[in-house]
C-alpha cells in the first residue's frame, strides 16, 4: 500500500500509508533487504507520529553495495525539537503511536534497486521487558557455527558486527551450497562500512548486507527476553545479539561500547554458548564461549535487546507470540 511517485531526480519514491505501533514508542529501527546492482542506491527515511503533529522525515541510511559510485552513510546532525537519530536509530523526545516511512530508490543510467523487504521495528525502552518462560527445548543444543575472530587484521577497528555476520553467512554458506556468502572478515567489513559514522556497527547495513543475497532474509529487531533466542536455536537458526563484553564476564576492564557476539546454543543449564569475535587467537583463546545466563541477560540490556536475525527466507522460523519478527 505504499504510494509511488518520481522526484525531480528521476528517482522513484515510496511513501508508506500511516503505520500505527502496537505500543507508544520512543524509538524506531527501520530494516531493509534489496537487489542493489552497482550503480544503484536506497535512502530510507522515516517520521513519527505524535497524537497532535507529523515530526519531518529523518533520514536512517543512504545505502548501496556500490559504495563508491553512492557511499554508504549514515547522516549526523538531524537533531530538532522532536527528536534525533543515532546513527541508525531514531530516537524521538515524547510517545509516538505510528510512524511513516519513505524510501527512494535510485541510480545511474536509470538503474533501480529492487526492494525485496522492509521492516519496522518499534521500541519503548522506558519500560522493562517482559520476562519470559524459557524454552528448554533450546537448552543442550549447539548450532555448528564456523568461528572468526575480530583481531589480526591491519585495518581491524571495532570490527565485532561484520565479524559475527560473517560467522552467520559462512554457517548458510555451508547449507545452502552458496560459497558466494563464505567471505573473509575485512570482504564483509567492507560491505557494511558506514561513512558517516566511520564505522562497521551500523545494525541495518549489516543486516541490508546480509539480506542483499538471493533468497536471504536478514533484519533488527528487539526481543523481550532470551527465552525469544531459545525459540531461534530449538529452530536450528544462530541469532546475534548486541551486548556489553565487560558485562558478559564479570572482572574485565570496562568497555563502555556496544559489542555484537553469536548464539549458537544453550548448556544443558541454560547458560548462553557464544562465539565470540573478540577473541586474541594468538594468546591461544577459543572463539567459542560460555557465559552464565543472567550475565548475558544483563550485557544484552545495553542494546535493549537488540538482534539480527539472518536466514533463509523460505525457513521454518519460530512461532511469533509478541510480535517481534
Amino acid at each position: 500500500k505504499f504510494t509511488r511517485s518520481q522526484n525531480d531526480n528521476g528517482e522513484t519514491v515510496l511513501l508508506s500509508p500511516e503505520i500505527k505501533s502496537q505500543i507508544p514508542w520512543n524509538q524506531l529501527i527501520v530494516s531493509w533487504n534489496a537487489d542493489a546492482p552497482p550503480g544503484t542506491f536506497l535512502k530510507i527515511e522515516a517520521a513519527a507520529i505524535f497524537s497532535d503533529h507529523q515530526t519531518k522525515f529523518y533520514t536512517l541510511g543512504i545505502w548501496s553495495l556500490d559504495n563508491k559510485t553512492f557511499p554508504r552513510t549514515s547522516v549526523r546532525g538531524q537533531k530538532d525539537a522532536d527528536g534525533n537519530v543515532d546513527t541508525d536509530t531514531l530516537i524521538v523526545n515524547q510517545l509516538a503511536n505510528a510512524a511513516q516511512i519513505r524510501v527512494t530508490l535510485g541510480g545511474t543510467n536509470g538503474a533501480l534497486p529492487a526492494l525485496k523487504f522492509i521492516g519496522v521495528s518499534f521500541s519503548n525502552t522506558k519500560v522493562p521487558t517482559a520476562t519470559r518462560p524459557p524454552n528448554r527445548a533450546a537448552w543442550g543444543k549447539i548450532i555448528t557455527t564456523p568461528e572468526h575472530s575480530q583481531h589480526g587484521y591491519p585495518n581491524e577497528k571495532g570490527w565485532c558486527s561484520p565479524t559475527s555476520l560473517s560467522m552467520v553467512l559462512s554457517r548458510w554458506a555451508e547449507i545452502l551450497q552458496r560459497p558466494e556468502m563464505n567471505l573473509t572478515v575485512p570482504e564483509v567489513a567492507t560491505k557494511v562500512y558506514d561513512n558517516g559514522f566511520a564505522g562497521t556497527g551500523n545494525w541495518p547495513f549489516n543486516t541490508a548486507f546480509a539480506g542483499s543475497f538471493s533468497g536471504m532474509r536478514s533484519y533488527v529487531t528487539r526481543f523481550d527476553d532470551l527465552s525469544e533466542v531459545e525459540d531461534w536455536i530449538a529452530a536450528g537458526i544462530p541469532v546475534i545479539l548486541s551486548a556489553r563484553w565487560d558485562w558478559l564476564q564479570p572482572g574485565r576492564p570496562p568497555a563502555n561500547e556496544g559489542h555484537l557476539i553469536v548464539c549458537i546454543g544453550f548448556t544443558e543449564n541454560g547458560d548462553v554458548v557464544i562465539n565470540d569475535p573478540a577473541t586474541r587467537l594468538e594468546k591461544g583463546e577459543s572463539v567459542r564461549h560460555i557465559y552464565k545466563r543472567e550475565d548475558a541477560i544483563h550485557s544484552w540490556t545495553k542494546s535493549h535487546n537488540a538482534v539480527y536475525l539472518v536466514f533463509p527466507a523460505d525457513a521454518k522460523i519460530p512461532k511469533n507470540g509478541y510480535g517481534h519478527w
